[in-house]
C-alpha cells in the first residue's frame, strides 16, 4: 500500500470559537472509497477545505499525499457541490473541462495537440462527447456535473474530493457517476473521498464510512458504523439502522438523522427543483 493518502491526527477545526471537528483521528489509505456522511453543520465541507489546503486547523495536523495539504494540491482533484451555470454563459462543455488544465497548469503549458487528445480522454470517459460543444448553461444538471467531473479527472489525480456530487442527478445518472468513479478508481488506483447525504446510491462501491456528528467521528466499514449501536453512540440518541432489501434506512426521531440514509426525506436546503424537472 505504500503510505496513506490521507492523515488527520487529532485534527480541531472550524470558525471562531467553536470548531466543527474535534479531535479528529482518520487514515485514509490509497485506492480506497471513502464516503463522508453527517447531518448539516457537522464539518463535511470544513474536512474538505483541511484535505484542499483551504482552511488551516486550530490544531494537529493535516498531511496529504505525505506532505501538507497545499503542497499536495496539484495532485488532488476536486468537484464542489453543484450549482447550475447561468443560462447565458458563452463557455462550451469542452473549455469548462479544459480549465482543468490550463487553469491550475504550473510550468509550461502541454503542446496543444496533447491537451486536446486528453480532453477527448476525458470527455468519453465520462460520456459527455454528445453535448461537449454545447454552451454549458443549456445543460441539464447531469450533464454539467459529468463536465466538472471531467474537468477534475483531467489532471489525472491520485486524489478525488467530491462534495455532494450527486445532488442534481436522477438514480439512473447517480448509478452512472458512481459506477463510472470507482473503475476510474480501479484503473489508476485513484483515491475518492465521497461527502454525501445518501449512502445507498455509492454503498456498493464505498470502502469506509467516516461518520461526523458533532465534533464527533466514526471512521470504519459501512458495516462497522451503519448500526444500530455505533450510531446511537454518535448521535447519544436512540437511532436503528434497518436493511431495506439492500438499502441502509436510518429510523429516528431526528428528521436530520433519518435523511441521511436514504428515509424519504427531502433535503430543501438546496436549489435544484428546476434541475429535477429537466434530467437528462
Amino acid at each position: 500500500m505504500g503510505e496513506p493518502m490521507i492523515v488527520l491526527d487529532e485534527v480541531t477545526a472550524g470558525y471562531g470559537e467553536h470548531p466543527v471537528l474535534r479531535h479528529l483521528d482518520a487514515t485514509i489509505e490509497r485506492g480506497e472509497f471513502v464516503a463522508v456522511l453527517g447531518p448539516n453543520g457537522s464539518g463535511k465541507t470544513t474536512l474538505i477545505r483541511l484535505l484542499l489546503g483551504l482552511l488551516a486547523p486550530s490544531n494537529g495536523s493535516v498531511v496529504v499525499a505525505g506532505t501538507s495539504p497545499s503542497a499536495a494540491r496539484s495532485c488532488v482533484g476536486y468537484v464542489p457541490q453543484h450549482r447550475g451555470f447561468d443560462r447565458d454563459l458563452p463557455i462550451r462543455g469542452r473549455e469548462l473541462v479544459e480549465l482543468g488544465l490550463t487553469g491550475s497548469q504550473l510550468g509550461l503549458p502541454l503542446p496543444r495537440r496533447s491537451r486536446r487528445r486528453r480532453v477527448d480522454d476525458v470527455l468519453e470517459l465520462v460520456g459527455a462527447n454528445a453535448f461537449a460543444t454545447a454552451p454549458i448553461g443549456m445543460l441539464s444538471g447531469g450533464e454539467q456535473q459529468r463536465l466538472r467531473i471531467a474537468q477534475a479527472l483531467l489532471g489525472e489525480p491520485s486524489l478525488l474530493l467530491l462534495d455532494e456530487p450527486l445532488l442534481a442527478l436522477d438514480p439512473r445518472r447517480q448509478h452512472e457517476i458512481t459506477t463510472l468513479l470507482d473503475a476510474r478508481r480501479r484503473a489508476t488506483g485513484l483515491t475518492v473521498v465521497f461527502v454525501t447525504h445518501e449512502i445507498n446510491p455509492i454503498l456498493p462501491f464505498v470502502d469506509k464510512v467516516l461518520y461526523l456528528v458533532g465534533g464527533r467521528a466514526a471512521l470504519g466499514s459501512p458495516d462497522e458504523v451503519l448500526t444500530t449501536a455505533t450510531l446511537s453512540d454518535l448521535y447519544d440518541a436512540p437511532v436503528e439502522v434497518l436493511d431495506v432489501g439492500g438499502r441502509r434506512v436510518v429510523l429516528a426521531g431526528d428528521a436530520e438523522v433519518a435523511g441521511l440514509l436514504g428515509h424519504h426525506h427531502h433535503d430543501h436546503g438546496h436549489d435544484h427543483d428546476e434541475e429535477d424537472s429537466r434530467w437528462d
